[in-house]
C-alpha cells in the first residue's frame, strides 16, 4: 500500500507530503484543481517518461518519492532478480533535474525506467478511461482465469518445461544448421584432407630437406675442398698433424725445465688431439659423401612440395600445417558425430513436446472450468453498475503452439446492447465500460490475491443516481482487500471513503499552488454538499451530505 507520497517542485505543487491509510480513499477537488496532477506524478515514481517541462521553479530539482508498504505482496524474488535491496516498505523515488535529465531510485539503489516500471506495476495501478487498460493484455486476461482456477503450480511446471523445450530446440536448430553448413563443405574438406595426408609430408623436417638438397646439389665444390682439408691435415711432410707432432716433442724436451714449458707442451697437445679429431671427422663426412641424382630430385620435389601445401593453406611451417590437417579432419569427422547428437536431441524434444502437451491440456480445462461461472459473475458486477443488457464472453481456443503459459489464445469479447453480436472488448467497450469492467474484474480477482494498490482516476465519469452508488459500493468493498483510491466527481461515491482527501489551488506569493489536504467530518459535509450544489450549496444539501455520510 501507498503509505506516504512526497511530491516537490513538479507544476503547480510546490511541496506536498501527503499519508494514506489502507481502505478506499477518495479524492476530489474542482475541475481544473489539480487532480490529474498528483496521478502523474505518481506516474513518474511508477516509470512514465517525464515531460521537460515539469519542473515548478527552473533553478530547482522536481522530486516525487513514494513509500510503499510491500510486505503482503511476495516481491523479494523479483527484486532480487533485477539486484534490489528488498525492504518491506520500499521508497520509488524520481529525481527532475531543471535540464529534464531524470534520474530514478528503489531503496536509494539507481535504477532505470524499465526496472523502476517493473516494479511500480506490481505495488499500484493506475485505472482511467484514457489509458489502454490491463483488460486488453492477453497475459493480464490469462492471469485472470489461472488466478481463479488455481493454475499456478501447473503454470510454473509448464515454463520450467517450455524454458527447456526452447533451449533443446535452439540447440538442434543450431546442430542443423550446423550440419547443414558441414555438408556443403565436406566434398572440399575431405579432398584437402586427402591432398595433406597423400603427401605424407608432415613427418619431414623442412631445415634437414634443405641441408641435404645443399649438400647433393655441391657435392663437387663439398667434396673437393673436404679433400684439401684433409691433406693440409695429414700431409706427411707438411700436414698440420705431422708438423704439431714436432712442435710436441720439442716443447716435451723442455717440459721438465719449468712449469711454463710444461702448461706448453700440454696445450700443444690438446690442439694435436682436437686437430686429429677435426681430421677423422672430414674423413667421415668424405666417406658418407654421396653423389646421388636421383636422391637429389626426390627431396627437390619433397621440398617443392612442402612450400606449395604450405603457400596454398597460408601457414609458414609444417607444425601449422599438421594443426591445420587435425581441424580439417575434426570438421570431416563431425558431420558423423552431429547425427548422433541431433538424434538423441530430437528424442529429448519430443519428449518435453508430449509433457508439454499434456500439461498444457490440464491447464486448458482448468482454465475453461471456471469460464461459465466467471463470465457470470462479471455480468452480475456489471448489471449492478448499471450495464444490464451487457454480455460477457470470453473464448478461449487450444491451439498446437506452444506460448508462454501453455497452447491457449484468449480473447475477451463484449456485447454492450441486445440485438448486437460479440466483439472484441478492445473494438465494443467504450472507456467508460472498459473502466466498469475493469473495476469488475478486479472486485473478483481481489478474493482470490493480494493486489497492488488501485488508483481509479475518474471511472465514473457519466455515471449517476443509484449506479454510481453501487459503484462505490462495489470500490469501497475492494478497498476492504486491497488499498483502493477513487478520483471522482460523483458526492455519492465521494461518501464511500474511508478517508477523504481534497485537492485544491490556492494564491500564495503572487503563484499559484495546488494543495492536498485530508479532510475531517466536518469538511467532508462541506465538500460533500458542494458537489451536490456547488460552492453556494443550500441548507438541504447539507442535510444530504450529513445522509451520505451516515
Amino acid at each position: 500500500m501507498l503509505k506516504n507520497l512526497s511530491i516537490k517542485n513538479y507544476l503547480l505543487i510546490d511541496d506536498l507530503s501527503i499519508s494514506f491509510n489502507n481502505g478506499f480513499s477518495v479524492i476530489t477537488g474542482e475541475t481544473g484543481a489539480g487532480k490529474s496532477i498528483i496521478v502523474g506524478g505518481i506516474s513518474l515514481i511508477l516509470g512514465k517518461r517525464a515531460d521537460l517541462s515539469v519542473n515548478r521553479d527552473k533553478s530547482k530539482k522536481c522530486i516525487i518519492e513514494g513509500v510503499f508498504d510491500i510486505g503482503s505482496y511476495g516481491l523479494k524474488s523479483l527484486f532480487e532478480d533485477n539486484e534490489l535491496d528488498y525492504e518491506t516498505d520500499t521508497i520509488l523515488r524520481r529525481e527532475i533535474s531543471s535540464s529534464g535529465k531524470s534520474r530514478a531510485f528503489i531503496n536509494d539503489s539507481p535504477v532505470n525506467l524499465n526496472q523502476l516500471s517493473i516494479i511500480g506495476s506490481k505495488i499500484i495501478d493506475i485505472h482511467s478511461q484514457h489509458q489502454n487498460i490491463e483488460v486488453l493484455n492477453s497475459e493480464f486476461q490469462f492471469n485472470l482465469l489461472d488466478l481463479i482456477c488455481n493454475n499456478e503450480k501447473r503454470i510454473k511446471d509448464y515454463k520450467t518445461l517450455y524454458n527447456e523445450y526452447k533451449n533443446k530446440s535452439n540447440l538442434l536448430n543450431e546442430l542443423i544448421n550446423q550440419k547443414n553448413e558441414l555438408i556443403q563443405s565436406m566434398d572440399y574438406n575431405k579432398f584437402i584432407l586427402n591432398e595433406i595426408d597423400q603427401a605424407n609430408i608432415l613427418e619431414e623436417n623442412l631445415e634437414e630437406l634443405e641441408n641435404m638438397q645443399s649438400s647433393l646439389s655441391n657435392f663437387e665444390e663439398i667434396s673437393t675442398e673436404l679433400n684439401y682439408s684433409n691433406q693440409i691435415i695429414f700431409d706427411d711432410e707438411i700436414g698440420l698433424n705431422s708438423t704439431l707432432l714436432n712442435l710436441k716433442n720439442s716443447l716435451n724436451k723442455i717440459a721438465k725445465n719449468s712449469e711454463k714449458y710444461k702448461l706448453l707442451f700440454e696445450r700443444i697437445s690438446s690442439i694435436k688431439i682436437e686437430v686429429e679429431d677435426l681430421g677423422n671427422e672430414i674423413d667421415d663426412l668424405l666417406n658418407s659423401l654421396e653423389q646421388n641424382p636421383d636422391k637429389l630430385n626426390t627431396i627437390i620435389g619433397k621440398i617443392d612440395l612442402i612450400n606449395n601445401l604450405l603457400r596454398k593453406h597460408s601457414v609458414t611451417n609444417l607444425e601449422d600445417l599438421s594443426i591445420f590437417r587435425d581441424n580439417l579432419f575434426e570438421k570431416v569427422n563431425t558431420t558423423k558425430n552431429i547425427d548422433g547428437e541431433i538424434d538423441s536431441l530430437q528424442m529429448e524434444c519430443t519428449t518435453l513436446k508430449n509433457s508439454l502437451s499434456d500439461i498444457s491440456l490440464k491447464i486448458h480445462e482448468f482454465r475453461n472450468k471456471v469460464i461459465p461461472n466467471l463470465t457470470k459473475e462479471i455480468e452480475h458486477v456489471l448489471s449492478d453498475l448499471g450495464m444490464v443488457n451487457s454480455k460477457f464472453k470470453i473464448s478461449l481456443k487450444l491451439t498446437d503452439e506452444f506460448y508462454l503459459n501453455g497452447m491457449d489464445q484468449i480473447e475477451f469479447e463484449f456485447l454492450a446492447n441486445k440485438g448486437y453480436e460479440f466483439k472484441k472488448i478492445r473494438e465494443a467497450a467504450s472507456g467508460g465500460e472498459m473502466s466498469r469492467i475493469m473495476l469488475a474484474i478486479k472486485s473478483i480477482m481481489a478474493k482470490y490475491k493480494q493486489l497492488p494498490s488501485i488508483i481509479f482516476d475518474e471511472i465514473d465519469t457519466g455515471v449517476s443516481g443509484e449506479i454510481s452508488k453501487k459503484m462505490g459500493l462495489i470500490m469501497k468493498d475492494l478497498g476492504s482487500k486491497i488499498q483502493t483510491f477513487s478520483i471522482t466527481h460523483l458526492p455519492q461515491i465521494a461518501a464511500m471513503g474511508e478517508s477523504h482527501f481534497k485537492i485544491y489551488k490556492t494564491d500564495l506569493d503572487g503563484h499559484t499552488k495546488t494543495m492536498m489536504v485530508r479532510l475531517n467530518e466536518n469538511d467532508r459535509i462541506v465538500e460533500i454538499a458542494k458537489m451536490l450544489e456547488g460552492n453556494n450549496a443550500s441548507e438541504s444539501a447539507y442535510i444530504h451530505a450529513k445522509q451520505l455520510l451516515n
